[in-house]
């Protein structure tokens, strides 16, 4: 198991640039709990890279909120069966071994609608490093499971929790929550699937302790 360790962004990037070989893909995964500003780093890995890396989150194979209603699961969006993971591996696959010359497109996820958005990211063949972020890519389950042989280098961000679930409450607000259904849906969702997160830590290459903005 990796220890906790505290390292700046400065070392961050170094350490993600050190996973880029022209010519050759490969894949980095930040993982970790809701909240903990998974998203927040792998862009900002993203942006230092330039060129050299694209950012594929794991947020774009949310089902649609149509076929949650229809699955009953609504109430558990952001649960490991919420989302097309069997999609993502297979996305994961076609990232490692990119065809020459061929554009792959993968989803993202648009928090103002809240529905995934298909073909909303260009991967070209050329760049080395795909930067991918979400909850359960060390998850063991199910086809989460496939995801950790899939990528290069998984980095598992923790936080202090009430740090953690304060960013997760302002989120939903800033996205259209009243804050009392905010506060409900982190403490029975969210807070959930955290839960469901922290064990896999054990499976990460590095796990980043310290706060970030989320």
């Amino acid at each position: 198991m990796a220890l906790a360790t505290d390292l700046d962004l400065d070392q961050l990037v170094g350490r993600a640039r050190r996973l880029v070989v022209p010519g050759r893909r490969r894949i980095l995964g930040v993982g970790g709990p809701p909240g903990a500003g998974k998203s927040t780093l792998a862009g900002e890995l993203v942006g230092r890279l330039g060129g050299e890396a694209v950012l594929v989150p794991m947020d774009g194979f949310h089902l649609a909120n149509a076929e949650l209603r229809r699955l009953g699961r609504a109430e558990r969006k952001g649960a490991p069966d919420t989302f097309d993971a069997a999609g993502y591996v297979a996305l994961l696959r076609r990232l490692r071994s990119p065809d020459p010359g061929t554009v792959v497109y993968a989803p993202d996820f648009d928090r103002t609608l809240e529905e995934a958005v298909a073909g909303s990211i260009a991967i070209d063949p050329r760049v080395p490093l795909v930067v991918t972020e979400g909850n359960y890519l060390l998850h063991d389950d199910g086809p989460w499971q496939q995801v950790r042989d899939l990528v290069d280098e998984v980095w598992y961000l923790q936080i202090d929790d009430s740090e953690r679930v304060r960013r997760l409450v302002e989120r939903h607000v800033r996205h259209g929550k009243d804050r009392s259904h905010a506060e409900r849906w982190v403490k029975e969702s969210d807070e959930v699937n955290a839960r469901l997160v922290a064990p896999a830590r054990m499976r990460a290459d590095l796990v980043i302790s310290g706060a970030r903005s989320g």
